[in-house]
């Protein structure tokens, strides 16, 4: 009886602990084919500063100090800002990698992200790449619908998804 009790215990108490256990990592792979080359797809997408140029649902996008790693980018996304910061920039290799720097549930349900985005030669055109790694808006055990981990992944894909779809728009003069 004396041993059932203790693993009774002891499931109930795993069983806790793994739910206390806080968020997981997502992420997120979104490609796009374009039909040119990549050197002229990188010149709409390299400029770190420049998202709103290409991305639909930035309002307004300014770098601190350009393509320079350590730069600052500030977005504007549903009337808020974002701040995030360029870790890699590799204009040969047409990628750069970024992240948030101060979360802002309001813009993207998300309080942390990590990103990188690349642009490679496919037959005659390109294929851009933008990965996301990143953590539901509510990093708590119980987060609300607006902050869980599928409020986080559906604005993630949505902001990656339409932001390539509409740089393959005007890369190829749509």
């Amino acid at each position: 009886m004396k041993h059932r009790i203790f693993l009774a215990f002891l499931l109930t108490f795993g069983m806790l602990s793994a739910q206390a256990h806080g968020p997981t990592p997502k992420k997120i792979d979104e490609q796009v084919i374009i039909t040119v080359p990549p050197d002229q797809v990188w010149k709409i997408l390299g400029d770190f500063g420049g998202m709103a140029q290409w991305h639909p649902s930035v309002a307004r996008s300014t770098a601190s100090d350009g393509n320079n790693v350590g730069s600052e980018r500030v977005l504007e996304i549903n009337g808020e800002q974002l701040t995030e910061s360029l870790d890699e920039y590799d204009a040969h290799e047409h990628s750069y990698s970024y992240r948030l720097m101060d979360e802002n549930v309001k813009a993207l349900p998300v309080s942390s992200y990590f990103a990188s985005i690349q642009v490679q030669p496919e037959g005659d055109g390109s294929v851009v790449t933008w990965i996301g790694r990143f953590y539901r808006g509510d990093t708590g055990n119980f987060p609300s619908e607006e902050l869980d981990d599928e409020a986080a992944i559906h604005a993630m894909t949505t902001f990656f998804h339409d932001g390539l779809a509409n740089l393959k728009k005007k890369a190829e003069g749509q």
